[in-house]
């Protein structure tokens, strides 16, 4: 009995020894603090992030680092040493940014390859900017069901002109993330003769963004005339929600400080919408037969009862 009870044992031994050993993955938090993800020149790493990200890489390392994204996943792999180094991973959706510092240096005698890494979000996620106010946990669970959505620390409009002005004036890694805005298509074709209609510019659209129920669409002004323009809100034309200029005034044609942008906010719809309709100039009343005779036109003659 103790003889069979020792082969089975060196049987089972014999097979784990021949078991292929299970690759360990890194878990890293991210917590605002740049994850550092050291490389080996000639190794792949691979980082699994689990989102469509953008990948910044500096000019400088493009030559040695070979860099791939696919499925939730970022290939990394050194050809030759690579100083300390800062990618930037952007979010597709949210916007919001992951920094991971890497560095390759050449594979030492014995080195065991790198373990695959995988970022996770932090136990306490940061408050991030345009979030709703969290209330206390109700007790009742039917009151809670019922009770009305939470209200923003911030007015939408607030948050959609913050974020559309980081957008096209701030540097990338400053944009500001913001859960539930996303980028909407322009309508083509928008006339804006009368946006402004008492200033000389020539309005173009930018990009629109959305949250919730509210719409802010980027216009560019550019000053055509040879003087000075003041910027005033009220001289807009328009159903808009709110109205923000980057700058309060526009310089004369030809300079650098010729142009800005307006932030329009609307609800409910886009920015087509909100425009008010361009006036012909041309008054198709004035041709219109005075009202006595148009009577008799259309029902001729009258005749007495």
């Amino acid at each position: 009995m103790k003889r069979s009870s020792a082969a089975v044992l060196a049987r089972l031994l014999l097979c784990l020894a021949f078991v292929p050993a299970a690759h360990a993955i890194e878990i890293l938090r991210w917590e605002r603090l740049p994850l550092a993800v050291p490389l080996v020149v000639g190794q792949e790493r691979v980082v699994f992030i689990e989102r469509n990200v953008r990948i910044g890489v500096p000019p400088t390392v493009g030559e040695q680092l070979r860099v791939q994204s696919a499925g939730g996943a970022i290939y990394l792999r050194a050809s030759a040493p690579v100083p300390p180094t800062r990618l930037q991973l952007q979010d597709v959706e949210s916007g919001a940014l992951i920094l991971l510092d890497i560095a390759a240096e050449p594979a030492k005698a014995g080195q065991p390859a790198l373990e695959p890494v995988r970022i996770v979000e932090g136990d306490v996620p940061a408050t991030r900017y345009g979030e709703p106010v969290k209330t206390a946990a109700t007790v009742d669970d039917d009151v809670e069901r019922t009770a009305p959505a939470a209200k923003r620390a911030t007015p939408v409009a607030v948050v959609l002109t913050r974020y559309a002005a980081q957008n096209l004036y701030a540097p990338l890694r400053t944009v500001e993330p913001v859960p539930g805005i996303g980028r909407v298509n322009l309508r083509r074709g928008l006339e804006f003769s009368t946006l402004l209609p008492t200033l000389p510019v020539r309005a173009q659209a930018l990009a629109a963004w959305r949250l919730e129920d509210q719409w802010v669409t980027a216009v560019k002004l550019t000053n055509t005339s040879a003087r000075g323009l003041d910027l005033d809100p009220r001289a807009l034309q328009g159903d808009f929600l709110a109205a923000t200029f980057q700058h309060p005034n526009l310089a004369p044609a030809g300079r650098a400080a010729d142009t800005t942008v307006v932030y329009l906010v609307t609800r409910g719809h886009g920015l087509a919408e909100s425009l008010l309709p361009k006036l012909s100039p041309i008054d198709a009343t004035v041709n219109l037969p005075p009202a006595a005779a148009a009577g008799q036109a259309e029902g001729g003659a009258r005749h007495e009862k």
